[in-house]
């Protein structure tokens, strides 16, 4: 069954001491187009998740997010040149002014330099085996999103297909009935140069042709959005041809309601991965 592009997906995870969480969220798109969103120092990673991606999407403008949303703490660092060297410069200080009072622990830990917070760094390539299991579950439930918007695309095309047969069949109709007509008034020569002019049985053909194609298609799990929306352009052409082939009151309204259909395939077929 066909698959829609409009998905969202979320998994939180742990590795060790993190907590993290992977979003991803798709709409229509010619192709596929993805943009991620990292903590720093993690573009080292963005190339294995595309190779993931790709092996489940195929179109779409899809955001993956990866947040942090739990750490270990910063680690507290003493640097002790750095108090050694206030510790020299005050004592420099009180012989050359005289001064009484001594530096306490208090008043050295407040002075710039000697402690200093650092950032745990993580290693992405080392979380990479828990974000990936993580990705792929957060694809599953994209994916199962895009395929309930599939059987919901599926069913609304299907019956625009079905209106169009019946329009096929009610133009085939009715020039049987033309034909007929023209045959009583025309002479044979005249009758025949009627009937090549205005002859529609090809662009009826191709027509129930495209109409089978299309729920052929409808089925496939493939990536057949582009497919869809070529043949009804071809579908276009042949209904055009139609209207201005058998200029018939009957037939043109049909043939306006048919290309009503179409316009409305090729819109959902934007829609189809």
């Amino acid at each position: 069954m066909i698959k829609g592009m409009t998905g969202f997906g979320a998994v939180q995870f742990t590795s060790g001491a993190i907590k993290a969480v992977i979003e991803i969220k798709s709409l229509n798109n010619r192709y596929l187009d993805v943009n991620y969103y990292l903590p720093i120092g993690y573009n080292s990673i963005e190339n294995k998740m595309r190779q993931v991606l790709q092996k489940s999407l195929q179109r779409g403008r899809v955001t993956v997010s990866l947040r942090i949303i739990d750490k270990p703490a910063q680690t507290i660092a003493l640097n002790k040149g750095v108090v050694k060297a206030h510790i020299r410069y005050a004592n420099s200080l009180k012989k050359e002014f005289k001064l009484k009072n001594d530096l306490s622990l208090s008043d050295l830990i407040r002075l710039p330099g000697v402690l200093e917070a650092k950032e745990t760094m993580i290693n992405p390539d080392k979380l990479w085996p828990d974000i990936e299991k993580a990705l792929k579950k957060t694809i599953i439930t994209l994916v199962n999103m895009r395929k309930r918007e599939g059987r919901s695309l599926a069913t609304d095309v299907t019956e625009k297909l079905k209106q169009m047969a019946v329009n096929t069949k009610k133009i085939s109709a009715r020039a049987k009935f033309i034909l007929k007509e023209k045959k009583k008034k025309f002479s044979d020569e005249e009758f025949q140069s009627f009937q090549r002019s205005n002859d529609i049985n090809e662009e009826l053909s191709r027509l129930n042709h495209y109409i089978a194609e299309i729920k052929k298609l409808l089925k496939s799990t493939n990536s057949v959005g582009k497919r869809i929306d070529f043949i009804a352009q071809e579908m276009q052409r042949e209904t055009n041809t139609i209207g201005s082939k058998l200029q018939d009151k009957v037939v043109s309204n049909a043939v306006i309601s048919m290309k009503s259909k179409v316009e409305k395939i090729r819109e959902q077929a934007q829609n189809i991965e």
